[in-house]
Formats: C-alpha cells, sequence, structure tokens
C-alpha cells in the first residue's frame, strides 16, 4: 500500500512565501506548459512538499552527508534541441511531430564533444558533482539504450556514441561527483497525455522508462545521483498525483537494488533524498531543516542551447550560492552545450570567475552547514564549520558602517576578513558588532571569519 509523507508546511512555506518566479526572461522564451512545469517545484515549497514513501527507499543522513558538504554541482542540458537552439521544449513548443523532429538525429553529429573538457570547467569553476541529462522529455536517449522505442538513441542514429558512457567516465576521471538526469514522460506517446483513454501506448512509455533507467543504472558504474524531471502527467497536477501510474516504489526499487546508496530527487513521485526549486526567483526566509537544491540556469533564456543569450552576471550567481547555502542547500547551475558539444566561451570565462572566488572563499562554503544566524534578507547570512563562523555580507544598500549579529553563546576570539585582515568587533550579551568600511567590500559577497573559542 502506498504511504504518502508530508513535509511540514511551515518549514517550507518561510522561504519562499515573499518569492516570485522571475519571469522578466523566460516569459519571452517559454511557452505556458513549460513555465507551469518550472513552478511545480515552487508551488510544492509553498504548499508542502509531498510524495510517497516505503521502507529503506530514502537514505540515511550519514550517507548524505557528501551531498551536503559538495554545496554547488554543474547541471547540463544537451540535446537533440541544441540543433535548432530555441530550448529543450522546442519538440513540444513549435508543435513538431515525433517525424518530424526524429530528422534532428540525422544531423546530429557533435564534432567537438569532449566530456573531460565539460569535467574541466565544472573543476575550474569551483563545482563538486555534475548532473547531465540522459534524456529529455523529447524521448531521445544520449546513450546506448535498446529499451529506446523506435531505437530513438544516440547510438543507433547519426551521432553513433554513447554520451552517457563518456561522460560518466570523465566525471570519475576529474574527481567530481556523478549525477544523471532521466525524463520519464515521452511526448511521442500520445497516451502520456490521455494515459486513460490510451492505456496501451501509455504503457509502452511506461515499460520504455523502466527499462532505461534500469540500462542508466547497471551499466555505468557507480551512480551518485539520479535527477528525475517529468513525472507528471500529461503537463498536469504534480510528481505525486503520477504515483498511480509510475509506482515510483516500484521504479526506485530497482533503482536501489543497483544503487543503494545513490541520492534520489523527488520528481519520480517518491519524496526525495532531497527537495528541488527550480529558476531563478531570489532566495529568501530563514534556514530550511530539510536538505534541499536551488537548479537554475547561466543562460536566463532556455536550458538547453539557445542563440538568445541573458548570461547572469558574476554577482548575481555569487550571491545566488551564498543564499542558497546560507539556507542550507545546495545550487545546481546549468550550461547548455551547442550542437558540437561546445560549452558557450562566455559561459566558460563566467564560471572561471565564479572559480576564483571559491578559491579564495570556498572554506566558507564546502563541508559548512547553514547558520548559527538566520539569514537577514539582502543583507548577510552565516555558514558554520568546527571552531569557525563565516558571514556572508550581501553589498547591497543595507550595508552600513556596522554589522550587528543576534546574541551568541560562544566566545569570539577573532574577526577578520577571509583575506587576512582583521575587523574591529565587541561583543556581549546583546550581540556582537563588526566595524566594516567600504574598502572592505567586495563587488559582491564578502566574506567574515569569526573564530570561536573550543
Amino acid at each position: 500500500m502506498l504511504q504518502f509523507k508530508l513535509m511540514p508546511f511551515k518549514l517550507v512555506i518561510i522561504i519562499f512565501i515573499s518569492t516570485l518566479i522571475s519571469l522578466n526572461v523566460h516569459a519571452q522564451q517559454m511557452g505556458k506548459d513549460e513555465l507551469k512545469s518550472m513552478e511545480k517545484s515552487n508551488s510544492a515549497f509553498k504548499g508542502g512538499i509531498r510524495g510517497v514513501t516505503g521502507p529503506g527507499l530514502n537514505l540515511s543522513p550519514e550517507k548524505m552527508q557528501w551531498w551536503e558538504d559538495a554545496k554547488f554541482g554543474m547541471f547540463i542540458h544537451w540535446g537533440l534541441y541544441a540543433i535548432p537552439a530555441t530550448g529543450e521544449w522546442t519538440m513540444f513548443n513549435k508543435k513538431m511531430s515525433p517525424d518530424e523532429y526524429a530528422k534532428l538525429a540525422d544531423q546530429f553529429k557533435p564534432r567537438y564533444f569532449n566530456a573531460n573538457r565539460w569535467a574541466a570547467i565544472a573543476k575550474a569553476a569551483g563545482m563538486k558533482y555534475m548532473v547531465m541529462v540522459a534524456r529529455h522529455h523529447d524521448g531521445f536517449a544520449m546513450w546506448n539504450s535498446p529499451s529506446s522505442y523506435h531505437h530513438f538513441n544516440s547510438m543507433e542514429t547519426a551521432a553513433h556514441t554513447d554520451f552517457v558512457a563518456q561522460y560518466t567516465a570523465a566525471c570519475r576521471k576529474a574527481g567530481l561527483r556523478v549525477g544523471i538526469y532521466y525524463s520519464p514522460m515521452d511526448w511521442r506517446f500520445p497516451g502520456y497525455f490521455d494515459p486513460k483513454g490510451q492505456a496501451e501506448n501509455a504503457a509502452l512509455m511506461k515499460q520504455q522508462a523502466y527499462g532505461q533507467v534500469a540500462e542508466l543504472m547497471k551499466n555505468y558504474g557507480k551512480i551518485d545521483i539520479l535527477w528525475y524531471d517529468g513525472g507528471w502527467l500529461s503537463h498536469k497536477g504534480t510528481d505525486e498525483d503520477a504515483a498511480w501510474f509510475w509506482e515510483p516504489l516500484k521504479l526506485n526499487t530497482i533503482v536501489r537494488n543497483y544503487q543503494p546508496n545513490i541520492v534520489i530527487n523527488p520528481r519520480s513521485g517518491m519524496f526525495g533524498d532531497f527537495q528541488v526549486n527550480e529558476g531563478d526567483a531570489e532566495v529568501k526566509g530563514p534556514i530550511l531543516e530539510f536538505p534541499w537544491e536551488k537548479c537554475l540556469n547561466l543562460n536566463g533564456a532556455s536550458w538547453g542551447y539557445n542563440k538568445t543569450q541573458h548570461l547572469m552576471s558574476l554577482a548575481g550567481i555569487l550571491q545566488m550560492l551564498v543564499n542558497v547555502v546560507d539556507r542550507g542547500g545546495n545550487m545546481l547551475l546549468n550550461v547548455g552545450p551547442d550542437p558540437d558539444g561546445v560549452i558557450p566561451q562566455t559561459h566558460v570565462a563566467r564560471l572561471k570567475e565564479v572559480g576564483s572566488w571559491l578559491d579564495k572563499n570556498g572554506e566558507s562554503i564546502y563541508g559548512t552547514r547553514a547558520g548559527p544566524f538566520q539569514p537577514v534578507d539582502s543583507l548577510y547570512g552565516s555558514t558554520h564549520k568546527g571552531n569557525k563562523v563565516y558571514i556572508h555580507l550581501i553589498n547591497s544598500n543595507k550595508v552600513t558602517n556596522e554589522l550587528h549579529l543576534p546574541k551568541f553563546d560562544r566566545q569570539i576570539q577573532s574577526c577578520r576578513l577571509i583575506n587576512g585582515q582583521d575587523l574591529p568587533f565587541s561583543q556581549d550579551r546583546n550581540g556582537i558588532n563588526i566595524g566594516i568600511q567600504k574598502t572592505h567590500l567586495e563587488p559582491a559577497v564578502t566574506t567574515i571569519v569569526l573564530t570561536c573559542t573550543n
């Protein structure tokens, strides 16, 4: 019998109640169904996160530790949709028939694909894991997939390449954790849009999903993250609403048989090992008391490669990163390689800038936990590790010449910028006061280190 688990409402509403999805860019690029799909995770956070559960299907906190330590990863959306360069929802948004869309596979012959290069870019950006789209809603599998309906995969079409095999090998070689994205839904099946009225066709789609998930879990060595997407049916409802069809407990029992320690997100309809918030909406509110991840796109135009470019600023990326980490989350930042498999050079340059900041400030990010101070929106948040507390001061119009922190039960021995420069401070029963000068401020985020007594 299915059991349903609900994340307490008060824990999830507080961080997103004052935020709205940022649609100023997306509205120009996305259709209404695509926008609804992006908003699903955000509405779930606001209304309480649900999912079916079963004994032994969720990881223990100890097995989740590496993921919570990692903090920062690279998402990669790449497939046939890179050719028209109008985003990963091109097939649906442009109302292309399966036969018409399948012709793109004849053109998909990436000349410069190099998974080791991708991994090197992620490493240079300070990322600790990667998640590659193995198959999006268009149904095209980026690996040698015998379960693929009508042989719609990269090995049996013009590319003649198993991209997942090369990607997983490159991650391990670079010392990065390996994540795989998989969408069980498939627009090629009329049964997706009418699973009860066209049950036989929908069953073929489900059969494909089970076969392909098993292939990905058993054929590519240790996989660290399984990132589902598209569990809802007919672009309606939630992933949990579709649990009657996908049977996520059965599906993820198969996953656990092959990969017992894999970290699973919630988008199959099962209550996940971590929760997901999607999109570029600003993160606000207090610390969340459960593992969660913010996924967003470096190019605001779309997740897949797009001729339209709205590249995030360095300040925007860094402030998003600390706002997420200071509230207990990880950040998964997406890139969309071009049809030849190349991540745009402007994106690479921006990611290197992020990596340079993390080279200097990474001790305040990796392996930390949120707090002890609750964040103040648009001003600061904190992390801690050992006897150190890290304050991430957001460069905003709220910054004055003194930063006041609440009462703290540990004695502060020293206060300095992360570059080593001492800062004046005082501590009493009312809290901590730190002297700030404009010359101390970094363009986006300034990291202050408090060293406490043992």
